[in-house]
């Protein structure tokens, strides 16, 4: 078994055997030879030149490497903090300022469809967010809206109703959705003033994430919590761009199913993120099946079977878009913010490599942006793996198929929960 079969299957925790019947059955579909091999070699050469530029080796420890890795992006950060203008969220609800400006810059969305702003109200006077309504002292949800605004009120349900709330109105009010209750808007991206941390802090009790995104309404928003991390401008501005690819994609969909008879329950299967169950996976000899997974289930689980069979994952293609991104940003800034390298991480999305710890153990090492920027903000707690993991899964269909033609069939795919070649 050749050395780039054994490295790969390394990487993805798979068995060299099933790589190399995949590349067997892939080479015959696609005309493509060689693919396990060049992507071998690619990984190669980018970790060698990555671990030159940091004045390392083969023999660095892993410590090192993610060390030197690390201080890289940490320098990144503190560029991009400055390049910013020093964003400070608490000011940042009125005027978003050079941080939203920059990313719409970079990549600006096109419209996408969302449900009406007026139909969301309907449902909320239906099915009352009463913790939200009796903290604003208001009657109806229309009330609230007008009071507060349609985005920071559908933002803040996410923190202030219970999961109970939440899954009733998910699963009875979008249940009666109709075509005409959606309609074509911009994509939001919104910074919530300061009160909503207050509000936050009344219903949780456990640490809410600062950025996230609501794809049915086409709302991206930031929790105002103060930038005193590192990492956290960097995790903070590349969540935002891949948001800004995330929600049209999305969108997209929403679109594509609109006319079919059970557009309802695809569009409720891709806000809750359906992934094919274990038991309903019968994967015929005849057939190469690869799965669509469309969300990070290492999160939950990092040995779910389903991370094991061949697989390609949009999560992980919005990254490489706002990686792209990064890469553009750079070239866009030119000479006059030559420290800032971002375009210096594009690419590395599915990198890594093993190498021995202080113990001398082998540990798997990933080069790629978003992990180790997670890793970061984490303070090391955690050793994030599963970006470059399903990166290089994706990675392994496109040089067979086409990135483009990969972004079609997941497109076509992604409510049966797999592509069959």
């Amino acid at each position: 078994m050749r050395d780039s079969y054994n490295k790969l299957a390394r990487i993805l925790r798979v068995s060299p055997e099933l790589l190399l019947n995949l590349d067997k059955k892939m080479s015959a579909i696609s005309g493509q030879e060689g693919v396990i091999e060049d992507i071998a070699n690619q990984n190669e050469i980018l970790v060698s030149r990555t671990l030159t530029e940091l004045g390392l080796n083969e023999d660095s420890t892993a410590e090192e490497v993610y060390d030197s890795l690390v201080s890289q992006l940490v320098h990144l950060d503190r560029r991009l903090f400055e390049m910013l203008d020093k964003p400070d969220l608490a000011q940042m609800s009125v005027v978003c300022g050079k941080m939203c400006e920059m990313a719409f810059r970079i990549f600006t969305p096109p419209k996408g469809l969302f449900i009406k702003r007026e139909k969301i109200a309907e449902f909320l006077d239906k099915y009352k967010p009463d913790n939200l309504l009796n903290y604003f002292g208001c009657k109806t949800a229309q009330e609230l809206i007008d009071k507060e605004g349609f985005a920071p009120v559908v933002s803040a349900l996410r923190f202030t109703q219970d999961q109970e709330w939440m899954h009733k109105f998910f699963s009875e009010s979008y249940g009666s959705l109709a075509p005409d209750d959606f309609e074509e808007r911009d994509v939001e991206l919104i910074v919530l003033d300061q009160k909503w941390l207050s509000v936050a802090e009344k219903f949780l009790e456990k640490k809410y994430h600062n950025i996230s995104h609501l794809k049915e309404y086409g709302v991206i928003f930031v929790v105002p919590l103060p930038i005193d991390t590192q990492g956290e401008t960097m995790r903070m501005f590349t969540l935002i761009l891949h948001y800004l690819h995330e929600v049209p994609f999305y969108s997209g969909l929403f679109r594509k199913f609109m006319k079919d008879g059970d557009f309802i329950e695809k569009i409720q299967s891709l806000l809750r993120g359906d992934v094919i169950e274990n038991e309903k996976l019968k994967i015929k000899n005849e057939k190469l099946m690869w799965l669509v997974i469309q969300r990070y289930l290492a999160k939950d689980d990092a040995n779910d079977s389903r991370l094991f069979i061949p697989h390609v994952n949009p999560e992980a293609e919005h990254w490489f878009k706002a990686e792209e991104d990064l890469g553009r940003l750079s070239r866009m800034l030119g000479k006059n913010e030559s420290r800032l390298n971002l375009g210096y991480w594009t690419g590395l999305d599915f990198v890594g490599d093993f190498f021995k710890n202080k113990n001398g153990e082998e540990v798997l090492v990933s080069f790629t942006l978003i992990d180790l920027i997670m890793s970061i903000v984490k303070k090391g707690e955690i050793k994030y793996l599963y970006h470059q993991q399903e990166a290089l899964w994706n990675k392994i269909f496109s040089e067979y198929m086409g990135r483009e033609r990969m972004n079609l069939l997941i497109e076509e795919n992604i409510i049966t929960g797999f592509i069959k070649l």
